[in-house]
């Protein structure tokens, strides 16, 4: 695992623990909400010019290669409880409530395991980086990303190249292969594994690490025929959390490649493309 991580920043976990179960549901009330009238899902629609920046979203951009995004998202945070609003849930879907607090509990197991085994790979103890990422205070937030079938593929991404902000990343995907990784210069396909989940390396697992760890840089591709899914759960440190190399990572040799930032002050600069 922190041989991965070291090199791809990318990988996939089998025998998690988690239910196929509680996957399954999460999947089956994930597609249940797209396949709500569209009337339906824009009552939950985010309005970031309000400050709602949960809810039902569209993506339409274009990349640096000129190439236009081609996704519907939706998104919330399922934990810790006080950060929770239940307004931007889906009320009418039976068993939406329960499947994300159900899935979310085996999420906060499993992070607490990776933490355990990335800290000990960078010869700290197992406990270093949850501590640092904030312990209890971890916010988790469940994304579901929907890319349609697409006419011309070649000309769009589900989403543009990108790292995530997050600590870590724990993907869902479908059967629909389209999540590709960035490494020594060319893009390659994650292989679809049936019950594994695949974690990414974030900004934040990178800093902590002082560069050990690398965050995957990675896009989507959409489908011409096949609608792809997939449920991501971004681990976040609170945002007043600061974050910085560990202090047994920096050393004469090895100096500090990153500043310590309050985890909202480093969102607001990556967000708006300012200086770290």
């Amino acid at each position: 695992m922190a041989a991965a991580a070291r090199e791809w920043g990318l990988f996939q976990v089998v025998n998690h623990g988690v239910p196929s179960a509680a996957v399954a549901e999460l999947q089956r009330v994930g597609r249940a909400f797209f396949a709500l009238p569209t009337e339906e899902k824009e009552r939950y629609a985010m309005d970031p010019a309000s400050g709602k920046i949960e809810g039902y979203g569209t993506k339409l951009q274009r990349d640096l290669e000129g190439k236009k995004t081609w996704n519907d998202f939706f998104f919330h945070v399922v934990a810790p409880p006080e950060k929770v609003d239940h307004a931007v849930w889906p009320r009418s879907l039976a068993g939406y409530r329960e499947a994300n607090e159900e899935y979310c509990r085996h999420m906060q197991r499993l992070t607490r395991e990776l933490f355990e085994h990335l800290s000990l790979g960078l010869g700290l103890h197992g406990g270093a980086m949850a501590e640092a990422f904030g312990g209890d205070g971890l916010v988790f937030l469940q994304k579901i990303n929907f890319y349609p079938p697409c006419p011309q593929p070649e000309l769009t991404l589900g989403v543009a190249p990108h790292t995530d902000m997050s600590t870590l990343t724990v993907l869902v995907p479908n059967e629909v292969q389209g999540l590709q990784v960035f490494k020594d210069g060319q893009w390659y396909e994650a292989k679809y594994v049936p019950d594994a989940l695949i974690v990414h390396i974030g900004d934040q697992i990178e800093i902590f690490s002082n560069g050990a760890y690398k965050a995957v840089l990675h896009r989507t591709t959409v489908n011409k025929e096949k609608t792809r899914m997939s449920w991501p759960m971004f681990v976040e440190p609170p945002g007043e959390l600061v974050v910085g190399p560990h202090p047994k990572l920096v050393t004469e040799e090895s100096p500090a490649k990153y500043k310590a930032k309050k985890y909202k002050d480093y969102q607001h600069c990556k967000i708006n493309k300012l200086p770290m």
